[in-house]
């Protein structure tokens, strides 16, 4: 018979950029539900939840600041410039590592995913899984293209292979144990949907609707999504290489084919006017090899991001 983990030091990550409009509704929500999770004995009485501010513009650090003396269950960090969403998380576990938690949930200070499924999330960890994914079951709420290309998104990921949890973002448990294990990581370019499902521990997941935004506006518009996904799938694989170099010997063969049949025209006799077969196949050779160079180059920019080992942040304040 398994037995049953105890109840939780839990920590609650949440990387905030520019969140003042939809950030004290926030704190309250949180902290009501921390009192709930300590009421019942799903989370031990020091739970807390660690609010990471990404170099935010706005209020965002005055409000966490105040709201620090008087809430028992806020703490925060504030980075000196912005280091983007997937390093704010990350920072938000190494502090949940250096103050001893025994799981964190890392989710998006606007809400929108359902905190009401994190009893759910304890659960399965007091059932001993280690990584607990929070699944959105349903996109009805998204518009009908990003709800078209998240799905093309996660078929592109299946066919390169790629161990990705569809409709799973950042909402998700991780166990101590994870967060020991994730020390031994030191790549830069962090794309945390791909790097947990590939570990090897325990996991479960949870099913939850997607709320809609209750204020603020979204911090993935379109441009930051496909740089987003570049990124996910440029970290996580080296697939897009293999594909410049099959593009590139199909350019050979096709380059093979017309001087084939250029000679066996010149050797007919037959006039041939040359320009525009001409000007086709250097374009399209020209334009495949840039784009050849141009995947080349994205793995080179990581390789020299990687070899000058900065930091991936630096923590300028933190409330304990």
């Amino acid at each position: 018979m398994q037995t049953l983990r105890e109840a939780p030091f839990l920590i609650l990550v949440v990387p905030c950029y520019n969140e003042s409009e939809v950030l004290p509704s926030t704190l309250d929500t949180i902290a009501a539900m921390l009192d709930r999770l300590k009421s019942e004995g799903l989370a031990r009485a020091e739970s807390c939840a660690c609010y990471v501010d990404d170099g935010s513009r706005d209020d965002t650090w005055q409000i966490l600041a105040r709201r620090h003396e008087t809430d028992k269950y806020c703490r925060a960090v504030k980075f000196a410039g912005n280091a983007g969403h997937q390093n704010a998380v990350w920072a938000g576990m190494e502090q949940a590592r250096a103050w001893g938690a025994d799981c964190i949930i890392s989710l998006d200070a606007d809400l929108q995913d359902d905190i009401g499924v994190i009893p759910e999330m304890l659960a399965r960890y007091q059932e001993g899984c280690d990584i607990v994914y929070g699944v959105r079951d349903s996109r009805a709420s998204d518009t009908p293209f990003k709800r078209n290309t998240a799905k093309c998104f996660y078929a592109l990921m299946r066919k390169l292979n790629l161990a990705v949890i569809p409709d799973h973002a950042d909402y998700r448990l991780v166990a101590k144990p994870v967060l020991e294990a994730l020390k031994g990581f030191e790549e830069h370019n962090l794309f945390l949907r791909g790097l947990f499902p590939v570990l090897g521990f325990q996991t479960a997941k949870v099913y939850y609707s997607r709320k809609p935004r209750s204020a603020g506006e979204s911090k993935y518009p379109l441009k930051k999504m496909i740089a987003f996904a570049w990124e996910g799938i440029t970290s996580c694989s080296a697939a897009p290489l293999r594909i410049a170099g099959l593009m590139s010997f199909v350019c050979m063969l096709v380059a093979l084919l017309v001087l084939i049949v250029t000679v066996f025209k010149y050797a007919s006799g037959e006039v041939i006017l040359g320009w525009t077969s001409q000007i086709i196949t250097t374009l399209f050779i020209g334009s495949v090899q840039l784009f050849c160079l141009a995947v080349i180059g994205e793995y080179l920019a990581k390789i020299f991001s990687e070899v000058r080992h900065r930091p991936r942040y630096i923590v300028e304040k933190i409330l304990e």
